[in-house]
């Protein structure tokens, strides 16, 4: 049962008038937080969801609960965001060869996919065509390895190293690249939208048929690191 607690003014009660079911909370009780649930439980709780002052205040809070689990299912790593602690699970580098099996737009899971300092330098085989959506990929390291046609919505790539890798047909929508090493990696056909790049070291890397958004595009065109031949693939002016 999901409850919220929210601090509440003795005015919200002044003119609520309660069935004799409820016990109006004295002046103390509302100094601290009450505790509103999203479904009738108690006759109490039934009988004061009648008024409409509750109800609205009911359906406030309900909404934020709503959000907020909207938000635990799917995260988005936001700048200076504490990540979890490292997953002790033996085979987590191993799960990426599994990847994700729901969600992959909107990077929902069941699991989180700690793949952190994992390496898959030269990998061939076992990432292609993989979802590895909000996939934790920090400082892990991807060299050379064949990540065509993979789905990376919304992964926390920071600081990762992805020298030479193929990311050809992939969907790379709203990763975290920054200072992340991408030197002659390969985005042919890929999309990137909603992807960012800040410190990224991008020489050599290939943007031939990118499909990227124009705001995502302008973003992306002040990395001073692409190479001459990928701002003309690019479209950078």
């Amino acid at each position: 049962m999901a409850s919220l607690s929210i601090p509440l003014s003795p005015k919200v009660f002044s003119g609520l008038q309660l069935p004799a079911k409820c016990v109006r909370p004295t002046p103390r009780e509302l100094q601290s937080p009450f505790k509103i649930r999203c479904s009738s439980i108690e006759d109490g709780f039934r009988s004061v969801e009648s008024f409409t002052q509750f109800e609205e205040l009911r359906s406030v809070a309900c909404g934020v609960l709503a959000v907020w689990a909207l938000t635990a299912a799917s995260p988005v790593i936001a700048a200076n965001q504490r990540l979890p602690p490292l997953s002790t699970e033996p085979n987590r580098c191993e799960r990426a060869f599994v990847g994700n099996t729901i969600g992959q737009a909107n990077g929902v899971y069941d699991k989180p996919l700690d793949l952190r300092f994992c390496d898959y330098t030269n990998e061939k085989s076992n990432l292609k065509g993989k979802s590895l959506a909000a996939a934790l990929m920090s400082d892990a390291k991807f060299d050379g390895a064949d990540m065509t046609e993979v789905v990376m919505s919304k992964a926390y790539a920071v600081g990762a190293s992805f020298k030479g890798t193929d990311f050809s047909n992939a969907v790379l929508d709203r990763v975290n690249f920054a200072k992340a090493n991408l030197q002659g990696a390969m985005f042919k056909n890929t999309v990137l939208s909603g992807s960012t790049f800040e410190e990224a070291q991008l020489q050599d890397a290939g943007f031939e048929d990118t499909i990227i958004g124009y705001i995502d595009l302008q973003k992306l065109c002040t990395n001073k690191t692409i190479n001459d031949e990928g701002r003309v693939n690019l479209g950078c002016r």
